[in-house]
């Protein structure tokens, strides 16, 4: 199987995953009529995370430099909404307010999961150095953090 096709399944198996689990949690806020429309749910927000994000995040800029990437969430709100408005009554949420709070709860299921999968670029590595003694000085190679 092409290397390309099997990275996208694995991503939208687990965006549907975190979808279904989202609509568990919020019980009843964001609603689906058929396992279908859950599958093509997370479709189309793969597809909206592949195209118009990237656009957003250009005109949303000055705003994510200012609250440190926090408006990501709400871009990724808009997103998640913007699926309902495409679904209609396949995909309904009852508001903006808890599309925001679904797209929190997608990224907090969905992150993890890549990263276990290995799914996405991201990398976490931890290295342990050997302790010092309390007393000795300090050499410049204290604890550093790489992202």
């Amino acid at each position: 199987m092409n290397p390309g096709l099997k990275k996208f399944i694995k991503s939208w198996l687990i965006t549907a995953f975190a979808v279904l689990v989202t609509v568990v949690i919020l019980g009843g806020h964001i609603r689906y009529r058929t396992p279908v429309d859950l599958l093509v749910a997370a479709l189309l927000l793969g597809i909206l995370n592949a195209f118009i994000r990237p656009l957003l995040f250009l005109l949303a800029l000055p705003l994510l430099i200012r609250t440190l990437g926090l408006f990501m969430i709400v871009i990724n709100g808009c997103l998640l909404y913007l699926v309902h408005g495409v679904m209609g009554w396949r995909f309904e949420i009852d508001g903006f307010g808890w599309a925001l709070l679904g797209s929190i709860i997608i990224g907090a299921i969905s992150f993890p999961l890549n990263l276990i999968t290995g799914n996405t670029n991201a990398r976490i590595t931890v290295q342990r150095q050997p302790r010092r003694d309390p007393g000795s000085k300090p050499d410049g190679n204290g604890p550093v953090i790489d992202v």
